[in-house]
């Protein structure tokens, strides 16, 4: 009898494995996990609700902060709960239709955190390169069509992701060597061929991902040109530090990012729990820094948050 007589085309759930080979240690790498995930939470929902009070700050730059925040709030929060209740609870099992569900959360969502990181980028190289046009260049409407492509290009490119993997038939074992919902780590449990599904979500996300570094870094490129012929010494190095700043969470991301990818497509001798670990910190890292980054080091933030506070206290 064929696989595809006696397989399930839709099991009830799946089980998530974890970090294999450091089962041992799920409980302590669980603490730091829920550190950074509070403050990704406390730092973000601050962000978004000092914005949304002040209206002095309803500028191109928090506008997208605020983008940026509710997507680190979403991806972080799509993963980190059930990776914890994995870690500390022994939580293994999680419904098929989860699964799918959250497989599509992180990987459309971590596709608009890379749209938003240009399109701060964008906003970083106007306001630089061409301060006495900012706003009128970047006019609210702009911001919101900005903000629709992004978020449009992360659903449309990766809805066919839980579809696909809605048809197939799953005849081989239940376990997802991971601690979420990965889908190349999924789509290796189908009984059928899925090579053309696989070569389709990694195209796509080395496309998207390519394209956004490289309009990234010629936007920093700009930048850093305007910024060396400041007249003024402490202003060059201001700008140098802010942008520096960012360029760091960018790195992190795309870094860790680029290594999950190009693991699954060439990486057959990186050890299985190396791998999973890096795959965690491009979910983990870049909304935990973001809200530090973007927010205490910026100065009107960092200024409204201090008022808020000692109204408090006060």
């Amino acid at each position: 009898m064929s696989p595809l007589n006696t397989s399930r085309p839709s099991p009830a759930t799946f089980s998530l494995m974890g970090i294999p080979g450091l089962e041992h240690l799920h409980v302590w790498i669980g603490i730091p996990f829920c550190s950074m995930y509070v403050v990704a939470v406390v730092g973000n929902v601050t962000i978004l609700a000092v914005v949304r009070t002040e209206r002095s700050l309803h500028e191109p730059m928090f506008l997208f902060l605020c983008m940026l925040s509710v997507t680190d709030l979403v991806l972080s929060t799509s993963t980190l709960p059930r990776m914890l209740c994995l870690f500390w609870l022994g939580a293994h099992d999680i419904a098929f239709d989860a699964c799918l569900a959250q497989m599509f959360f992180i990987h459309s969502f971590t596709t608009m955190e890379s749209g938003f990181f240009l399109a701060m980028a964008i906003d970083r190289y106007v306001a630089i390169c061409y301060p006495l046009r900012h706003a009128s260049i970047l006019t609210h409407t702009r911001i919101s069509i900005m903000g629709m492509i992004v978020v449009v290009r992360g659903v449309a490119f990766f809805s066919p992701h839980p579809i696909l993997l809605k048809q197939f038939p799953y005849c081989r074992t239940r376990i997802i060597a991971h601690t979420y919902c990965e889908f190349m780590a999924v789509v290796k449990l189908a009984c059928t061929d899925t090579g053309s599904t696989r070569h389709y979500s990694l195209s796509v996300a080395s496309i998207i991902g390519a394209c956004d570094v490289i309009f990234t870094v010629l936007s920093y490129m700009f930048i850093l040109r305007s910024v060396f012929r400041l007249p003024s010494r402490e202003a060059s190095f201001k700008a140098l530090g802010t942008c520096g700043s960012h360029v760091c969470v960018i790195f992190v991301f795309y870094s860790t990012a680029g290594f999950s990818i190009f693991t699954h497509r060439f990486g057959k001798n990186v050890p299985l729990h190396i791998h999973i670990f890096i795959a965690n910190m491009y979910l983990l890292v870049p909304p935990f820094l973001n809200p530090i980054v973007y927010g205490i080091r910026t100065k009107k933030i960092r200024e409204h948050v201090l008022l808020t506070l000692r109204i408090k206290v006060a």
